[in-house]
């Protein structure tokens, strides 16, 4: 099930990693529907995409099943809010979409003999006291934290993708996505990159929680999604870490964007968020292995190109 000409259904399409992939899937000559109800999604994401014969866009609610017509070969689940600003706002949301909007996807793969992709994440880690983190770690979870409605969803969404593929022998794919940045993603996000350029724009203080001594590993989006291509397209059904392994500490990154954006900003600190994680870096030694991957965009490249992007968007918010 490789190449182009594909039937393809991506949730969350309209989200920033989605409408990435989607129009990457566009490109290759497959046919996509995306599925998005644009609780965090937006429609701008993926207008340039409308007028194409290959891409049609269906708003619905993956909590609810999903009817479908036409045949479809594969499905990437990438539907859920995943930013920390979203987890206190809609917790609920967010189980029921890992959960229950998982199954739904599972059981319209089941219909469809379709291969499916689960997005998952690093948060499945939790505060890792394994470092880097390898695929063999069972992480380190606060299950009743601010957080645990993303982390334990998205640890209830593998053992569901798992429990499927083993029991009704579905084929499946499981990628824990690191920190991904790029354009497209909401200014009002709450995560590191696009809070830090929007406050770096605007020349406000960029805020730093905790010591700013915790580490992230940041991937540039293009080099997640064609990742999650080939990883779709592998042969590989146990999780595979997808991010970039260069490592550094958010004060470092809060002084890149500053000097980027050529920004007048003050660095200031607030309060450590409930169960930030210390130290964040993915081993990819299983990406690298079996599907040939690894990220190839810099840090500062990637940046730039993010800061750039966002000029528009964030002048209009001021």
């Amino acid at each position: 099930m490789k190449g182009s000409g594909l039937s393809i259904v991506v949730t969350g399409g309209a989200g920033f990693i989605g409408s990435h992939l989607c129009e990457a899937l566009l490109k290759e000559g497959n046919k996509v529907v995306c599925v998005d109800n644009f609780v965090t999604g937006r429609k701008e994401n993926v207008q340039p995409f409308l007028a194409e014969k290959n891409f049609s866009l269906v708003e619905h609610d993956i909590t609810l099943p999903l009817k479908l017509d036409e045949s479809i070969d594969q499905v990437y689940n990438l539907a859920s809010p995943a930013s920390p600003a979203d987890f206190a706002k809609m917790p609920l949301q967010i189980l029921l979409v890992n959960s229950v909007g998982t199954k739904n996807m599972l059981e319209l793969a089941v219909e469809k003999n379709a291969r499916f992709l689960q997005a998952s994440t690093s948060e499945v880690y939790g505060d890792p006291l394994q470092h880097p983190q390898r695929e063999t770690y069972f992480g380190n979870v606060n299950s009743i934290g601010q957080r645990s409605c993303y982390d334990e969803g998205k640890r209830f969404a593998e053992a569901l993708v798992m429990a499927y593929s083993r029991k009704l022998d579905l084929q499946t794919r499981i990628a824990r996505i690191f920190n991904t940045y790029g354009r497209r993603m909401r200014h009002d996000d709450g995560r590191a990159v696009p809070a830090f350029i929007k406050a770096a724009l605007q020349n406000k203080p960029i805020t730093v929680f905790g010591s700013g001594k915790q580490t992230r590993s940041f991937c540039y989006v293009s080099d997640l999604v064609q990742g999650l291509v080939k990883l779709m397209n592998s042969g590989y059904g146990l999780p595979v870490n997808l991010g970039n392994p260069d490592e550094i500490t958010v004060m470092r990154l809060a002084k890149v964007i500053k000097k980027i954006s050529g920004s007048a900003s003050k660095i200031v600190f607030s309060k450590k968020m409930q169960d930030d994680p210390c130290r964040r870096k993915p081993d990819i030694t299983i990406a690298k292995r079996l599907l040939h991957w690894q990220p190839s965009t810099s840090l500062g490249n990637g940046l730039l190109q993010t800061i750039e992007w966002s000029k528009t968007g964030v002048a209009n918010e001021i």
